[in-house]
């Protein structure tokens, strides 16, 4: 009887992560290691439906720690590393850019370092099943005009601190791919919304804004189109590149549904009008402001996936508006969590449960 895989995730309590575990537990064999530093956007709570599963474990440490980051691989021997930890969000990166090196290179560099030192000390089986996954983002490609698409061979042109961070760890990636023999896989996504996302991000700030009648800031005009995909989506698209992809080969991952900003906006208005009429505001729509366009606002995203699709036997199963409406709804009915976000009640509660040790 083979094994189980064995998969470490890294930031696997932050929006994606938490969600690429779930599907590990619930649609896998695997036995999961989060290892995830819990930084504000982390949230354990997001994972308290694995937390009593036998093959579920998690470790508080940080990638920048090259001596705990070893220590994972050596005591959980990993089969596959799925590394999802990141700052990712592009607006912090502009006022505090120096995290997003930190972490996101830094952190990235340190993680290569511990999987070659751990991949070099295996062999047969082991050695030959041994996959490192780095997830990525379109951001990377920079900006479209409104024809064409991304695809795997599109030049690096990132235009923030955050996208031009993620360039540079997919390039160590690659680097320890063709330099030390380490199997690696990229990833880059687009937009990414669903359940348990922190509410700096667009959708989820929009939800709550609009639920309780207060402004909606849009930039700029509201017309930067972004291509957006439904988490769960993404993270069986990870979990399938992992097992099948070819080795040292990039995948494209998208949900195939572009949307200009204020387009999200009002169809997430609509849809609350629908399911929690406001006693004072009839058309939500109303609530938007539009505010100074941020600096280096890339225009337009959009992913050619259909390679990925081809190859994997990959495609989303969520369309914008059926995902929208149930993440709009997870929002409407899990108060608990968004009040623990709101109080940072959940902080509290990971730093006495899950403290440095």
């Amino acid at each position: 009887m083979t094994a189980p895989q064995r998969v470490l995730v890294t930031g696997g309590a932050g929006f994606i992560g938490s969600s690429v575990v779930r599907h590990l537990l619930a649609d896998s064999q695997a036995k999961v290691l989060n290892f995830d530093s819990l930084t504000y956007a982390a949230n354990l709570k997001s994972l308290e439906s694995c937390s009593n599963d036998a093959r579920y474990r998690f470790q508080r440490g940080d990638i920048r720690d090259l001596a705990a980051v070893k220590e994972a691989f050596r005591s959980f021997r990993p089969t596959h590393v799925l590394h999802l930890a990141a700052e990712s969000h592009v607006d912090r990166s502009l006022t505090g850019p120096q995290a997003f090196i930190e972490t996101n290179v830094v952190g990235t560099g340190i993680m290569l370092q511990a999987a070659r030192d751990y991949f070099d000390s295996l062999s047969g089986e082991e050695k030959s099943a041994f996959r490192f996954l780095h997830v990525s983002t379109d951001e990377v490609f920079g900006s479209l005009e409104d024809d064409g698409m991304f695809t795997p061979t599109t030049p690096y042109d990132p235009s923030s601190p955050y996208s031009a961070s993620k360039a540079a760890s997919d390039h160590l990636v690659r680097a320890w791919g063709r330099s030390f023999g380490l199997p690696i896989l990229i990833t880059n996504c687009s937009n990414n919304y669903g359940p348990c996302q922190f509410p700096e991000k667009l959708i989820p700030l929009m939800i709550l804004n609009a639920k309780e009648g207060i402004a909606l800031p849009v930039y700029g005009k509201g017309d930067n189109v972004r291509d957006w995909l439904y988490v769960e989506d993404h993270a069986r698209a990870i979990w399938s590149v992992a097992q099948k992809g070819r080795l040292g080969a990039t995948y494209l991952i998208g949900g195939e549904e572009e949307r200009t900003n204020l387009s999200v906006v009002h169809t997430i208005c609509d849809i609350l009008d629908e399911e929690v009429p406001h006693a004072d505001i009839k058309d939500r729509k109303s609530l938007v402001e539009f505010v100074t366009d941020r600096p280096g606002h890339d225009f337009r995203y959009a992913i050619d996936c259909s390679a990925t699709q081809k190859e994997l036997g990959w495609s989303p199963l969520e369309s914008f508006e059926t995902g929208l409406r149930r993440t709009i709804l997870w929002y409407l009915n899990n108060d608990p969590w968004l009040e623990s976000i709101r109080s940072g009640s959940y902080r509290a509660w990971m730093e006495e449960n899950y403290a440095w040790r």
